[in-house]
């Protein structure tokens, strides 16, 4: 089952480049002024940090906004379309290397692309201070998930690489849920990881699981978006190129590279990104 999940997600990865690739080839035109280097260097910097299972959206999110790159409507298409091809790559890795249940692997990755289509038609359309409100509440929820990780107060999960009966069918319901949360901005890496712990699974596990399902309902989220027209194009473009680069950099060179003071940084973003959305949706802006 693992080896057809990886045909289906090579099959899928391939009809989105070619839509991705006609897309930005058909707007060259409308690229901004925006410099390469600092994009490039968002785009390394945070799929570095994705492969090690700290996420990328509350970084990016930061950066954008602080430096004013991209617009908080296109946010969201934004980064999920740049970042589909590094999650791709990063699914690809961790299938390769980590044990895990194929029923428990298939059904949560079918889940949450599931949950990825129905949200990306919704968000896609929604107004500018509604996608600010539900990255604010989603991005604090994150940040707590991490926090308590690092108070060591969530479990620490156990040694199973697979589940059954009713702990199958929660996981399988929550990832539809945070499948749909991924469309505005929330990333599925820190649930995902909560989730695994919580139910008893081996913490290696986490990294297929929420890798596999987020490269899956990002290729089926994301086409949504282009077809929106709902994304930034050169940012896009600069997460995908300088990403891929990141998440081998990462996987293949530094994968004992300690996490704690990394994501201390990480939660301390995460929470400051939420601050900062609550305020521009209350000031309109």
């Amino acid at each position: 089952m693992i080896l057809l999940l990886k045909v289906v997600l090579g099959l899928m990865t391939s009809f989105f480049g070619v839509f991705y690739l006609n897309d930005i080839f058909a707007n060259l035109k409308t690229f901004s002024g925006k410099k390469y280097p600092g994009l490039l260097g968002i785009g390394l910097f945070t799929n570095f940090l994705d492969t090690l299972g700290i996420g990328s959206f509350a970084q990016q999110t930061a950066l954008f906004k602080f430096f004013k790159l991209v617009d908080d409507r296109i946010i969201p298409g934004t980064m999920n379309v740049g970042n589909t091809i590094p999650t791709v790559t990063q699914a690809f890795i961790f299938m390769t290397v980590v044990d895990i249940d194929p029923l428990t692997m298939f059904s949560v990755a079918a889940a949450a692309s599931v949950g990825a289509i129905t949200g990306a038609g919704v968000v896609a359309r929604m107004e500018r201070r509604k996608i600010q409100l539900g990255m604010g509440f989603g991005l604090l929820l994150v940040g707590l998930v991490i926090l308590f990780g690092l108070l060591e107060i969530l479990p620490i999960g156990g040694e199973s690489i697979g589940l059954s009966g009713w702990k199958l069918m929660l996981i399988v319901v929550v990832s539809f849920i945070f499948g749909a949360l991924q469309t505005i901005g929330i990333g599925f890496y820190a649930p995902c990881m909560a989730m695994v712990y919580a139910l008893g699974m081996n913490p290696l596990t986490a990294f297929p699981l929420m890798m596999t399902s987020t490269a899956l309902l990002m290729l089926s989220g994301s086409s949504r978006f282009i077809k929106e027209n709902a994304y930034d194009r050169k940012t896009a473009v600069a997460l995908t190129i300088a990403g891929t680069a990141g998440v081998f950099l990462a996987a293949f060179i530094i994968k004992s590279l300690p996490l704690v003071v990394l994501k201390g940084i990480v939660c301390f973003v995460v929470f400051y990104t939420s601050f900062l959305m609550f305020k521009s949706a209350k000031n309109n802006k």
